[in-house]
C-alpha cells in the first residue's frame, strides 16, 4: 500500500468562522447530485473562446455552506463557471455539530464512498454541458483533496489545485498530468511539513509541473474558514484564492 502523507479529517477540519456575504449562485442537480453553480458575471467571457470551468471539490461543510459559495462566487467572478459537486448528498458535517451521538468516522466512510461512487459521472455530466473543448480546472479542500489529485491523473484538467487536503497517499503525486499548485498551511495536523517535503519530492520525480506555497501563522482550514478579523489569516485566505485562479488562468489561457 502507498504510505499516507495526509491524514482523514479531524478536529481542525469542523472548527473554523463562518464568514458572511451574500453568495449570487444556486442551487442545481448535475447528474443527479445537488450541485452549487456560480456563473460567470456578463461581459467577463470572450465570445467564441472556449469556455473556462473550475470543478469545486469541498471540504466537510460541503459546497452548499456559505464560506464555500462565496469562494466559487470569487472563482466565478474571474470569468469562470464554477460547480461545486455535494458528495455529502445534503449531509455536511456541520449539521452535526450538537449531535453528542453523532458517530464521525462513520460518516467519513459512508462520505468517501458517496464520493467515490459520484464523482465520475458528475465529471462526466459538466463535461457534456460545458463541452470537450472547455478549459477545465479542479481545486479540492480538504476532503475534496483526493478526487481533484485522481482527475488530475486523467489529462482531462488543465490545471489543479489544493489547500491543506486530507487523505492523501503518495500515489496521489505520482502520475499527475495536470500542473498542480500547492496552497498549504505552516500548522497542518492532516499535512504536516514532512509530508508536504515528501510530496514535493515526489513532485520532483515524477518531473510534474508545481507551485508550492506555505503560510506562516495559519493552520489547516485557512483557505475556507480563516478568521476575517484577523489580518494574517484573512491575507492568507485572500491571497490563496488569488494564486488559485492565477494558476488556473495561466493554464486555461493558453491557446
Amino acid at each position: 500500500m502507498s504510505a499516507v502523507l495526509a491524514g482523514p479529517p479531524g478536529d481542525h477540519c469542523i472548527t473554523g468562522f463562518k464568514h458572511t456575504g451574500t453568495p449570487v449562485g444556486k442551487a442545481i442537480e448535475v447528474a443527479g447530485v445537488p450541485t452549487y453553480l456560480s456563473e460567470p458575471p456578463t461581459g467577463s467571457t470572450t465570445e467564441g473562446a472556449p469556455k473556462k470551468v473550475v470543478l469545486y471539490f469541498a471540504d466537510v461543510h460541503g459546497p452548499l455552506y456559505v464560506n464555500c459559495q462565496l469562494l466559487q462566487d470569487y472563482f466565478a467572478s474571474h470569468g469562470y463557471h464554477v460547480l461545486g459537486i455535494d458528495y455529502f448528498l445534503g449531509d455536511p458535517i456541520h449539521i452535526h455539530t450538537d449531535d453528542p451521538n453523532f458517530d464521525r468516522q462513520a460518516w467519513i466512510a459512508k462520505s468517501r464512498k458517496q464520493a467515490a461512487e459520484l464523482v465520475p459521472k458528475w465529471v462526466e455530466a459538466v463535461r457534456e454541458i460545458y463541452g470537450a473543448d472547455a478549459r477545465y480546472s479542479g481545486v479540492g479542500y480538504c476532503f475534496g483533496g483526493p478526487p481533484v489529485l485522481e482527475l488530475a491523473t486523467t489529462g482531462k484538467l488543465v490545471a489543479a489545485a489544493f489547500a491543506h487536503p486530507a487523505s492523501l497517499t503518495e500515489d496521489h503525486f505520482t502520475n499527475l498530468k495536470a500542473p498542480l499548485l500547492l496552497s498549504c498551511a505552516e500548522t497542518d495536523k492532516s499535512f504536516p511539513a514532512e509530508s508536504r517535503r515528501r510530496a514535493e519530492d515526489l513532485l520532483i520525480e515524477a518531473k510534474a509541473q508545481y507551485h508550492i506555497q506555505v503560510f506562516a501563522g495559519v493552520s489547516h482550514g485557512f483557505a475556507v474558514r480563516g478568521n476575517p478579523d484577523n489580518e494574517n489569516e484573512r491575507w492568507a485566505k485572500e491571497e490563496s484564492a488569488r494564486s488559485i485562479i492565477g494558476w488556473f488562468n495561466r493554464f486555461s489561457n493558453k491557446p
